[in-house]
Order: structure tokens, then sequence, then C-alpha cells
């Protein structure tokens, strides 16, 4: 927030900050109950991806930020399952939760090209 540094100007740190935002709006309208569960998975999953990708961006080996990138892509597929879990059980529809979507489909895209990126530019 206070450094001004590269990696917070690149699409993938916006999308995943998008992704924060609109995991903290979904989980809003789940059930009370699922507070320490499908609410907390979700919102830790959801910052993961952004601190990942934070962190991985400070590194300096292209393979260390690989590494970051592919935790950070992990942690994306754990929002859409845990979506898809609260879809299931009927605590969601999909137009409560069709921003979220885009932007996880967005983000994996993005992340992905990363990933590519990195592991060509590490061979």
């Amino acid at each position: 927030m206070f450094l001004k540094l590269a990696h917070t100007n690149l699409d993938v740190y916006k999308y995943s900050y998008a992704l924060i935002l609109e995991a903290y709006r979904v989980t809003k309208i789940l059930p009370a109950d699922e507070r320490f569960n499908l609410v907390s998975q979700l919102r830790r999953a959801a910052l993961s991806v952004h601190l990942n990708i934070a962190e991985g961006s400070s590194r300096k080996s292209m393979g260390e930020r690989k590494r970051f990138y592919e935790i950070a892509r992990g942690s994306l597929i754990e929002v859409d399952t845990a979506i898809g879990v609260a879809f299931g059980l009927e605590y969601v529809t999909l137009d409560q939760v069709g921003k979220l979507g885009e932007v996880i489909i967005n983000s994996f895209k993005v992340l992905t090209g990363l990933i590519d990126k990195n592991k060509a530019d590490n061979d």
C-alpha cells in the first residue's frame, strides 16, 4: 500500500485485488453457520492469490517467481472450487457470483500466461 513497486501496475495484481473484494462481497451472503468453514476458506484463498502474486513479483529468480505464481494459481482454483460448493449447496446463485466468476477467469488466464512466460524464460 505504501511502497510504490512495479508489480502494483500489473494486470494480474489488479485482478487479484478485485478477486479479494468480490470474494468478501460474496461471503457476506453465505449463511452464518459457514463463518468458520466456507467463508474463512474462501477469504483466505482469495487473499493468498494476491499475496503470492505480490511476493512472487519481488523475487529476482524467474524460477522463484514462477513458483509463487503457481501457488497463487492453486489458491485461485481453490476459490473457484469453494464457490462451486456454495453454489451446489444453493447458498448462492449464478447472478450473485457472476462478477466473481469473471474475475476468476481473467485472473486464471493472466496467471497462466505469467507462469508460462517464466517457464520459457527459465528454460
